[in-house]
């Protein structure tokens, strides 16, 4: 098992094209919507983790380090 540690690192936001191609390259696509919503339409290859049940261990579980990791979540507001 691999050990993780937390890295301090602050979201950057990102423009579409800079998603699209982090994913096109092999990046995880994470959708941390609740899961009605992920259900109801979420994009095609994106992983869920919501975030109200996001931790280190489901991350751990689901994600591969190795790989860049861009987060989606539509919010109207």
């Amino acid at each position: 098992m691999t050990e993780w540690t937390v890295e301090p690192m602050a979201p950057k936001p990102a423009a579409r094209s800079d998603g699209q191609r982090l994913v096109t390259a092999g990046g995880q696509l994470i959708e941390v919507l609740p899961a009605d919503e992920y259900d109801e339409e979420h994009l095609p290859g994106a992983i869920h983790l919501p975030l109200k049940s996001l931790s280190l261990q489901a991350a751990e579980r689901t994600l591969d380090r190795g790989r860049p990791v861009v987060v989606y979540c539509w919010d109207a507001l």
